[in-house]
């Protein structure tokens, strides 16, 4: 798992609607920020920020201890609007949900580094798609059910009825098994298809129109006016290097690994991608490095790939690399590491 700070930050309002699930499920909330590495008086702290591999812990830790794959499903049920820091309450104050849309992608910075949104309109179709800047296997697919499941919760609060409904929801990580798949429908009212190429919401563009229910264009400057000057004092730390991690996760989906594409996808050259890199104390070599190495564990650990394709998947041109790689990682072969891992789990 990622130790460094290169996962940015998360608000501690992000945060706490984990914890208010976790206390629910009846998990201990003390211990579970104390693993984590996250203050103990967390839960009732009402601005700030921390560290996002520390947050990744967290959900790591609930997933584990819960076992429950719709964690992050049900964590949208305890989405409120401070949820979103500054962003929340400006939203509430938009007019109509289209308004509320386009504050997302300017402010969402303000929430944390967990992710990026843009707004893509498709003739009919608005979609709203969301890149995860989690790579962890264990805890990316909670992360993005939760963000998609807060969406449509909190749309579905500011419009002040059950709609909107979307058209579609499509999610890039695999499903949690047929008999699970009925819940993401049931709560979202609409077909959801697993394993896309990347994760949308689709719907109506008439519903950009849908009016909200608590409308204040004066409040809403003031907000803007706000949350304008703390995204200043957060700056840009942490921005590039979530959107290289995307970026890098999104190529290894395809077996590829070429810098110069990242560089391109970004706007920039490999040379500027790199000095930029550098800049955070950074370098593309180590943020492939550690998605490969959290990646290689979850291929070895949950599934029955071969290495070789395990190999292919990883973007290694020959199995010796990716064994020599592998080794540096973690001490063992690919082959001994899922051996022991497989007796452990049996033990």
């Amino acid at each position: 798992m990622t130790t460094d700070n290169s996962l940015g930050l998360a608000s501690v309002t992000a945060v706490q609607q984990y914890l208010r699930l976790a206390q629910d499920e009846g998990l201990d909330v003390a211990a579970l920020c104390h693993a984590a590495g996250l203050p103990a008086d967390l839960p009732t702290l009402s601005q700030g920020h921390v560290p996002g591999n520390r947050f990744q812990a967290l959900i790591r830790a609930m997933a584990e201890q819960t076992g429950n794959p719709l964690l992050g499903l049900y964590s949208g049920d305890y989405v409120q609007p401070g949820s979103y820091n500054v962003l929340g309450y400006i939203t509430m104050s938009c007019a109509t949900l289209g308004e509320a849309i386009e504050r997302i992608a300017p402010y969402e910075k303000l929430v944390g580094d967990m992710g990026v949104t843009r707004v893509l309109r498709q003739g009919d179709e608005t979609h709203l798609i969301w890149a995860c800047a989690y790579t962890d296997p264990a805890v990316r697919p909670h992360m993005i059910d939760n963000v998609f499941a807060s969406w449509i919760q909190y749309a579905r609060w500011l419009a002040g009825h059950d709609e909107p409904a979307p058209l579609q929801v499509d999610l890039e990580h695999p499903s949690p098994g047929a008999g699970l798949e009925n819940a993401y429908r049931d709560r979202w009212g609409c077909p959801v298809r697993f394993d896309q190429p990347d994760s949308r919401i689709r719907f109506n563009q008439s519903l950009l129109n849908a009016p909200l229910r608590q409308p204040d264009p004066d409040l809403r400057q003031t907000l803007e006016e706000h949350a304008r000057t703390r995204m200043e004092t957060l700056g840009d730390r942490d921005g590039l290097s979530t959107r290289v991690r995307h970026a890098i996760y999104q190529q290894l989906r395809q077996g590829v690994t070429r810098q110069d594409r990242v560089a391109e996808q970004l706007a920039m050259t490999s040379r500027t991608l790199q000095r930029k890199l550098g800049e955070e104390g950074l370098s593309y070599q180590r943020l492939l490095d550690d998605i490969r190495h959290e990646l290689a564990r979850d291929y070895l650990t949950n599934t029955q790939l071969s290495i070789q394709e395990i190999t292919v998947r990883l973007g290694f041109s020959e199995v010796r690399s990716f064994h020599r790689r592998f080794k540096d990682w973690s001490g063992s072969t690919p082959g001994e590491f899922r051996n022991k891992t497989r007796k452990d789990s049996a033990s």
